[in-house]
């Protein structure tokens, strides 16, 4: 699945939902699924500055050239904010990742149900898979 696919279908998904409760509890399931990480890799390393809660980010690139990313928090929301993130993101080429606009994050309206320190973790979780996506494209440019 594409990642315009993949935001699209996250968009249905949280139409469903009327209610924000009801999308906060859909979120924290999602938390639960979440492809976690290696328990060596949460460390202060991969902890994510920015955030409220403590939310460790690794990423991998596979065999295929894709970006593969594990994470995990201290707290449910947090987790399922960025396991929302991994579903979008994991999986795809650095470039297609650094291309993306994650409009679905203002369409579910996840950004505006947030507190402010929570909206600023979001931003710094988006701009860590972005610098990881950046990082492993330096990588492969400077191996050709």
């Amino acid at each position: 699945m594409t990642i315009q696919e993949q935001q699209k279908a996250i968009i249905e998904e949280f139409s469903i939902f009327d209610d924000w409760m009801d999308k906060y509890a859909y979120l924290i399931e999602l938390g639960k699924e979440l492809p976690m990480i290696d328990e060596k890799y949460k460390t202060n390393q991969y902890l994510i500055t920015g955030c409220q809660s403590r939310v460790w980010l690794f990423a991998e690139l596979d065999d295929e050239g894709k970006v593969v990313f594990t994470a995990d928090s201290d707290a449910v929301i947090t987790k399922g904010i960025v396991s929302l993130l991994i579903k979008v993101l994991s999986g795809h080429a650095p470039k297609e990742i650094l291309d993306t606009d994650l409009e679905f994050l203002e369409k579910i309206g996840l950004k505006e149900h947030l507190s402010p320190t929570r909206a600023n973790g979001l931003v710094s979780m988006v701009k860590q898979m972005q610098f990881y996506a950046r990082a492993f494209q330096l990588k492969s440019n400077a191996k050709k």
